[in-house]
């Protein structure tokens, strides 16, 4: 699928559409873009443009070119011949049902249409479409044209062979697909960022701590491990040579406590085992003291880029 995709049409070219046009462009594919809106193509360009540096230092692919993006007045313009379609309405779930059901309309046969919404449920999506077997969530991060997750949804009628597709084609633009196993309200990646973000929002309306605060405590705690291991591989550290095993029969009681406004799960030795095991499976035979040598070298190297980007940050040491 992904060496068939020779042009990709953007609907929408908000934010979210103008992050896939310039990913798209700098992959070395034709872009074709259309939006409502007066000033739309005046956005994108700039938007592009402004994107086209660091697409420019993280590498282009050969014949990747800011030309080969062309802003069409009519939605069946953009997506006559396009082999991949990325719908970027806003989040309103009766007008994307009504512009998904256009562009299946006037799409060709074969062409994948994939919806960047971030929590809408793709089989209420597809509702008036005729094809919903070729709808698919497509759910990126921004900036899109940096950040490679991007989430894979089928709805009830989604065939495997476009989420299958789907995955080559963002793959072939250097993303890192995460297909989910169902649909789920809000998927995963914001599902837990909208945990975080409650505990947030508790924090600074009960007086605990300001936004700056909270902020720095993701940055220079949390966050650094995060953007290496994840959740659960840091957990898994935490609990010594036992690994998450140890952790959780450790500190699992303290789930309890009622330190979140967040319901914790039962901890049954059925969730247990489920999560020890998957975290052993990601350490992929790397024991304990390996993992922290890698999480300490990749700490010492992102502490100094958080430096070099965030000069300001100095002065948050010792605040909290």
């Amino acid at each position: 699928m992904s060496d068939a995709v020779k042009q990709v049409a953007i609907v929408g070219v908000g934010v979210i559409g103008a992050g896939w046009a310039a990913r798209c462009l700098a992959a070395g594919l034709d872009v074709v873009a259309f939006d409502p809106a007066p000033d739309g193509e005046a956005k994108l360009r700039a938007a592009v443009a402004n994107a086209w540096p660091a697409l420019t230092k993280q590498g282009l692919a050969p014949g990747a070119s800011e030309q080969r993006l062309r802003v069409v007045a009519s939605l069946p313009d953009a997506i006559a011949n396009a082999d991949f379609i990325q719908e970027n309405a806003p989040e309103r779930e009766e007008l994307k049902q009504n512009l998904l059901h256009d562009i299946d309309a006037h799409a060709k046969p074969g062409a994948i249409i994939a919806s960047s919404t971030s929590g809408l449920l793709p089989t209420r999506l597809a509702a008036k479409m005729q094809n919903p077997e070729r709808l698919v969530v497509g759910h990126p991060f921004n900036p899109v044209y940096l950040l490679p997750l991007v989430e894979i949804v089928g709805g009830e009628k989604t065939s495997a062979q476009t989420i299958e597709g789907a995955k080559a084609f963002y793959k072939s633009i250097g993303m890192r697909p995460l297909p989910l196993k169902r649909e789920i309200e809000g998927f995963v990646a914001d599902r837990l960022m909208e945990a975080l973000w409650r505990e947030a929002l508790w924090l600074v309306n009960d007086d605990i701590a300001t936004t700056e605060e909270i902020d720095a405590a993701v940055v220079y705690g949390c966050g650094l491990r995060w953007s290496l291991m994840g959740t659960f591989l840091t957990f898994h550290l935490a609990g010594g040579e036992g690994g998450m095993r140890h952790m959780l029969h450790q500190f699992g009681p303290a789930l309890k406590l009622p330190w979140t406004k967040l319901v914790a799960p039962e901890l049954t030795d059925e969730l247990i085992d489920k999560v020890a095991d998957g975290c052993e499976h990601q350490a992929a035979g790397r024991g304990i003291k390996a993992l922290e040598r890698r999480r300490d070298d990749f700490l010492i190297d992102l502490l100094a880029l958080v430096k070099k980007y965030w000069p300001e940050a100095e002065g948050l040491e010792g605040r909290i």
